[in-house]
């Protein structure tokens, strides 16, 4: 399936950690090559990128990363990137004509959520987007966010960010039919160029319907506060379900500090592995000495190999 992926809009309120937001470093690797990569992960193949602001930045690292990644991009541009994000979606018209996935290149997630996605059956002239019901999830930025009216049949009465009554966020992630072509243009005569416009018209036509995120993680990285959220949420999540207590409470959190100090330095992940061994090793030399001195020496140097290997 076809990805769309609209990178246009200049991304002010991130302008001091560089000059082209998708390309902003988060745990250093960019954002857009983060929401990339989470795509071909869940099964996309085929990107259509929509640049705009310092595009031609954008598009000649995009051209590096597709070639040492062996990704398919192909580069579509918003002249009008000033304007609101519908106009960046309608770029792509004359390239996609079947079903496709939209994602913005600021929007960090699990990527089970568009795994899970790629799962629903689509009806012509349909669209679905992503939400969170969760309310009371401290993540969002509630005065930023997208909110969205859903009825008891899952289908989507009203969206936008200044609406009063909702019951979901949106996600900024889509399964679309074509049909949100023709929607944004027909919004876009009406003198709004945003996707939730797109999105009211198919609601009245009741081609709008949702899909529940069930509580996994997802953040609009828009801002510096939100960033830093980012950051704990990826790190957050390097924690397994199967790890016991003693890793959950004492190799983990030690684990997670030094990634994200090793995150900034040049060490490769074959290095870390080659520390961990060697410290491994030793543990094992004192080991096989005995003793009280040597067992407890061994332990020691047992626990810090695990705790590198968790980095």
């Amino acid at each position: 399936m076809k990805g769309l992926i609209i990178a246009a809009g200049e991304g002010s309120r991130l302008s001091n950690r560089g000059n082209s937001k998708p390309l902003v470093p988060l745990l250093e690797l960019p954002l857009i090559e983060r929401v990339i990569l989470n795509a071909k992960g869940a099964g996309i193949t085929d990107f259509y990128i929509v640049t705009g602001y310092n595009g031609e930045k954008l598009r000649n690292h995009l051209d590096r990363f597709a070639q040492n990644r062996d990704l398919k991009i192909t580069h579509l541009i918003n002249h009008q990137w000033k304007k609101e994000n519908g106009l960046s979606v309608l770029a792509a018209k004359k390239e996609i004509n079947e079903n496709f996935i939209l994602l913005m290149s600021d929007h960090i997630f699990n990527e089970s959520i568009l795994a899970e996605l790629l799962q629903e059956k689509i009806v012509y002239g349909e669209i679905i987007l992503a939400v969170d019901y969760n309310l009371k999830n401290k993540i969002v930025d509630i005065d930023d966010v997208t909110k969205v009216l859903v009825d008891n049949k899952g289908r989507i009465i009203n969206i936008g960010k200044n609406i009063k009554k909702y019951n979901a966020y949106d996600t900024g992630i889509f399964l679309c039919s074509p049909a949100i072509f023709e929607a944004l243009e027909e919004s876009s005569d009406n003198a709004d160029t945003s996707l939730s416009a797109g999105i009211k018209i198919l609601a009245k036509q009741k081609k709008s319907r949702v899909f529940d995120i069930k509580g996994k993680y997802w953040i609009d990285v828009d801002d510096e506060n939100a960033f830093k959220k980012a950051e704990n949420i990826l790190l957050a999540n390097l924690k397994k379900v199967s790890d016991g207590p003693v890793s959950r409470y004492l190799n983990r959190p030690i684990s997670i500090r030094i990634s994200k100090y090793l995150l900034k330095k040049s060490i490769t992940p074959n290095q870390i592995s080659l520390f961990s061994f060697i410290f491994s090793m030793v543990g094992a030399l004192f080991f096989f000495f005995g003793g009280y001195a040597n067992l407890l020496i061994g332990g020691i140097f047992a626990q810090i190999a695990s705790i590198i290997d968790g980095c």
